[in-house]
């Protein structure tokens, strides 16, 4: 592959993703075209396999070779530990060569259209976390811990033990920093995974193995299958993947669940929210933040700003008229607007209208279709937006489920609330069904508290710089209130989500003077 801002001009023949399993790289015969996210009018940025479930005999093959202990584990190919280590360390140094970093930011937003500080900053984070596990520290994922026995001789060790055979399913809106992140932690902790990235995005993560091919990595040890959802879903129910981890949309992941009979680790939806507290400080800070939160990465992101509730001693601040004057600044010609990939203009055009139904609501701002694009039909071109819905009708049976409803796109609800009405507010987020991120906007430590011990989202920055969006490399980044909860980037996310406990009671030493006891 060469430049990737050359991808999809006129001319130019599309660049060809392909598959790679058992150690090779391959294709199908059929392939599936990738449409130009900026210009209906325009050839197709890539092509990837379109492989049939005909096709698919190899994958399985090369899975059920794979056992449950996996290719290491910290009896089994030790050294395979340290050759990640070493992997990890060449492939994050790669990543952090300014020319590197740069090939795959542009080729990030060439896939899925974003600012080139947000693809950067995607890059600099998968590379910060690579070199995060670079030399030993593959290893000590695996530490193990003793406890003493009952007797002379014995004692417990509790261990990190791979699955061994794995699947790993990814989106579209970070083609780089999460299925590195994920996949390098089922690298580390020994398993075989096969990688099903979205389509759209596909030729990053080819790109990316071929780097860890370059990096010394075995090229059998990653499986990487371009097709369509349910044929990954054919060849995960027809081998012995024993976890399927995925990062998308809720239904998906439900039918994932269902389908795996639960053997999933899902980092799903996320309708996220932010609660601007009572005290009125800093104001421009926090309508930069509102902005960034709600409508960076033209608000495809899972952990995005999707509501607001906003005490109303801001109301005299202009915090929601300095929000919309930032809005304002954003433009297709820096990518900061763009198209959303998965919410076309009507259903987003028609989820507004539904809003602004419910008696009192108005559009704050937005809720129109971009001027002067050409952005193909199947995707949306939307200005950023949002609604104001009172509290008092929001948290009403029949408006609430579509009030905390995810629009991947940027979108956002706004309401205003007081100190008589905050209980309501915590009810509202009680009644909400996915708690990824979250946002306490205050110093008050009194009223953070109260809401911090009510709530229970799994990335929640509390002070007056609080955030939604924010997953890099340095903490835990995932939903909590769910089993099947997987987090990303850390060392407690790797061993949570790619290994399991396994306890081994060494017990060898018979006492000399042992005599037979009467049996029980």
């Amino acid at each position: 592959m060469g430049d990737p801002t050359t991808l999809g001009q006129t001319g130019s023949t599309p660049y060809a993703v392909q598959n790679m399993v058992n150690g090779k790289w391959t294709s199908s015969k059929q392939i599936m075209e990738i449409i130009h996210p900026l210009d209906k009018d325009a050839q197709p940025i890539f092509t990837i396999p379109d492989t049939q479930v005909e096709e698919i005999e190899p994958f399985l093959s090369s899975l059920r070779q794979v056992s449950k202990s996996g290719l290491h584990n910290p009896l089994k190919n030790p050294h395979r530990y340290v050759e990640y280590g070493e992997i990890s360390r060449k492939a994050g140094a790669a990543l952090s060569d300014p020319q590197v970093a740069d090939f795959f930011a542009k080729a990030i937003m060439a896939c899925v259209p974003k600012s080139y500080g947000q693809a950067l900053g995607e890059v600099k984070v998968t590379a910060a976390f690579l070199n995060n596990f670079a030399g030993d520290n593959v290893r000590r994922l695996a530490q193990s811990f003793g406890v003493a026995g009952d007797h002379y001789g014995q004692m417990s060790v509790g261990h990190r033990w791979p699955y061994g055979p794995v699947a790993l399913i990814t989106p579209f809106n970070f083609p780089l920093e999460i299925p590195v992140l994920q996949l390098m932690g089922a690298l580390f902790m020994g398993n075989k995974p096969v990688l099903k990235a979205s389509e759209q995005v596909s030729i990053v993560m080819e790109q990316y193995l071929r780097l860890l091919h370059h990096c010394g990595m075995d090229p059998a040890d990653v499986d990487f299958l371009n097709c369509r959802g349910p044929v990954a879903q054919e060849v995960i129910v027809q081998t012995p993947v024993r976890l399927t981890q995925f990062t998308g949309s809720s239904r998906v992941g439900e039918i994932l669940a269902e389908a795996t009979h639960g053997k999933v680790k899902l980092e799903d939806a996320g309708f996220d929210w932010k609660i601007i507290g009572p005290d009125v400080g800093d104001v421009d800070y926090v309508a930069w933040q509102c902005d960034q939160d709600a409508y960076a990465s033209i608000g495809q992101k899972c952990s995005a700003q999707s509501i607001m509730f906003v005490h109303e001693n801001w109301k005299a601040s202009g915090l929601m008229d300095k929000v919309q004057a930032n809005a304002a600044q954003r433009s297709m010609d820096d990518l900061t607007l763009g198209p959303t990939l998965t919410v076309t203009t009507k259903a987003f055009l028609d989820h507004c209208h539904r809003l602004t139904s419910i008696p009192g609501s108005q559009v704050l701002f937005g809720g129109k279709e971009l001027a002067n694009h050409k952005i193909p039909e199947k995707y949306g071109a939307v200005e950023p937006t949002a609604v104001y819905v009172p509290l008092e009708e929001m948290i009403k049976p029949e408006h609430f489920e579509a009030c905390a409803t995810e629009i991947f796109a940027p979108f956002q609800v706004v309401t205003y609330y007081n100190d008589e009405t905050l209980d309501h507010v915590l009810n509202a987020l009680e009644r909400m069904s996915h708690h990824l991120t979250a946002a306490v906007v205050s110093n008050d430590p009194e009223f953070q508290t109260k809401v911090l011990a009510h709530t229970v989202n799994g990335t929640t920055y509390a002070g007056r710089r609080a955030r939604t969006t924010g997953a890099p490399q340095n903490h835990w980044f995932g939903p909590s209130g769910d089993p099947r909860g997987a987090g990303i980037g850390t060392p407690e996310a790797i061993q949570l989500v790619w290994s399991g406990h396994r306890e081994i009671i060494n017990d060898s030493l018979v006492p000399k003077d042992w005599t037979q006891p009467k049996a029980t």
